[in-house]
């Protein structure tokens, strides 16, 4: 992982960044991976970049490791995924310095409840939960969490 490096997304990327995003999220085990779910991806990556995502990738000369989209207006990390095969090597935490880079004086995000290991990494990171409350779209019960330096 020595030559990985975070740099801004380039759209010939966004199948490829639907296909990891994917990965992830099943990684949790609140989802299953299937044709339905990567074409719903598929098109909703250049949608939210369209919508206001700042969008990265983590590249590992040349493989994708990890995205991240921030909606720098807002203040909100909406999402950090990490390829399986990457998960467990601190990329996790060199993604997060990087979006405080980007928005040092405060973060807003949120994790889908059922997503322990997700939401207890976020808190020993310093984010509060500020409120928990259902996702009208989707049905899962969301928990909101705030970071301020």
């Amino acid at each position: 992982m020595s030559e990985l490096i975070i740099r801004a997304a380039r759209p010939d990327e966004y199948d490829a960044i639907a296909s990891l995003w994917m990965e992830s999220w099943c990684s949790t085990g609140l989802d299953h991976p299937s044709e339905t779910l990567l074409g719903l991806l598929k098109q909703r990556v250049p949608r939210e970049v369209a919508g206001g995502w700042s969008l990265y990738v983590a590249d590992d000369g040349g493989t994708l490791a990890a995205m991240l989209a921030i909606q720098v207006e807002r203040l909100y990390l909406d999402q950090l995924m990490i390829s399986p095969s990457y998960q467990g090597r601190s990329l996790g935490r060199r993604l997060l310095a990087f979006t405080r880079e980007i928005l040092p004086d405060e973060i807003w995000l949120r994790c889908a409840e059922g997503n322990d290991k997700a939401w207890r990494w976020y808190e020993r990171e310093g984010f509060v939960l500020e409120k928990t409350e259902v996702d009208p779209v989707h049905g899962r019960m969301m928990k909101y969490y705030r970071w301020k330096s």
